[in-house]
This record gives structure tokens, C-alpha cells and sequence, in this order.
């Protein structure tokens, strides 16, 4: 019996495969990121999705959030319970001998950043206690912090002593990032 399969497997933000569960305003293209996953397909990886946390906690009319609004126990508690069957197909490709080389978030998004997230401590209560919408951006900031899912995702691997390596997209410079992916997983970057 020939059992053709690579074993290799990457996990990806929910919105690098389907865009449209992004907060309205944010798509940078029209449905996948086709560049990165013609690649993966092209390398031999098997994609798993991760669920989309915001998408099933407060579903696609939600307004833009920063990380303070969604580190409360409410959503972390969510995160974890739609992390936990990803989890469990993580410990038993583990088991079976398949490398999972990658977890991919997507820089800037308060649930799925990895290397920066967006941040303001003051957002919450009414808009109209605000003077002006320029008023509430001048408080927005990147911090260089993960999001809410992708911080809870790796403490869950690490309590099952896992080490999966967690890349990003750079929304802002999605080039260079996929550029950069590209070469992580081909064994060029350290």
C-alpha cells in the first residue's frame, strides 16, 4: 500500500482562508491570501483553519476592538473552548509522527496577532463621548504584544510541551511577510 502524504501541516488565521470574517473595512483581498496559500499547497502542507474567536463571539457586524476589550475572562474562556478541539488534532498528529511546522497569525488583530497587536486603553462606553472619531483613532497604537487567541494558543501548547513556531502576517507589508514565511518554511531562515 502507497500512502502518499507529506505529514507536514500548518495551522492558519481563520481569515487568511476566508477574509470575509473580517471586521468590515479591514480586507486586504478579495477572499484567500491565493499567494500564500498556492505556496503551502505547491510545498506539500496540509492546512488546518483555526477558528475565527471574534467571527463566533460577537459574529460579522462587530465593530473593530482592541486587545483590552477582549482580554476578559468572557472571551478567553470562548478562545479556549474553540482552541481546545484544534488542540487535541494538534497532540495526535504529534503522536502519529506529522510535523506541524507552523502556526500563521495575522499581525495587527488584537485575537490573532504574534509580534504586535492593536492597543487602547481607553476605548470603551459610548461614541457619542467623544468629540470625534479622530479622537478615538489618536488613542489606537501597535504593541508589541500577541493577541488574545494567539497569546492563549501558545500557553496551550506550551502546557503540552509543544513548540510550534508562530509566524505572521504583516497586513501593512503583506509582501515581505509572505516572503519571509516562504523562506522560514523552506529551512532558510533560522
Amino acid at each position: 500500500m502507497i500512502i502518499n502524504r507529506s505529514k507536514k501541516l500548518v495551522l492558519l488565521s481563520h481569515c487568511i482562508l476566508n477574509v470575509n470574517a473580517k471586521v468590515y473595512g479591514l480586507a486586504r483581498y478579495r477572499g484567500a491570501l491565493a499567494e500564500l496559500i498556492s505556496f503551502l499547497v505547491d510545498e506539500g502542507y496540509g492546512i488546518i483553519q483555526l477558528p475565527c474567536p471574534e467571527m463566533g463571539h460577537w459574529g460579522i457586524k462587530r465593530w473593530g476592538q482592541v486587545r483590552e476589550q477582549m482580554d476578559t475572562p468572557y472571551f478567553v474562556r470562548h478562545c479556549r473552548q474553540v482552541f481546545e478541539p484544534v488542540l487535541e488534532q494538534i497532540i495526535d498528529y504529534h503522536c502519529n509522527g506529522y510535523h506541524v511546522a507552523a502556526i500563521i497569525g495575522v499581525d495587527g488583530s488584537p485575537s490573532c496577532g504574534v509580534n504586535h497587536t492593536c492597543s487602547a486603553a481607553s476605548w470603551g462606553g459610548e461614541l457619542d463621548n467623544w468629540q470625534s472619531t479622530a479622537d478615538i483613532m489618536g488613542d489606537l497604537r501597535m504593541i508589541n504584544a500577541p493577541g488574545v487567541f494567539m497569546e492563549l494558543i501558545s500557553e496551550a501548547l506550551r502546557n503540552h510541551g509543544l513548540q510550534i513556531p508562530m509566524l505572521a502576517i504583516d497586513e501593512a507589508d503583506p509582501a515581505d511577510s509572505i516572503a519571509d514565511i516562504k523562506k522560514m518554511l523552506k529551512g532558510e531562515l533560522q
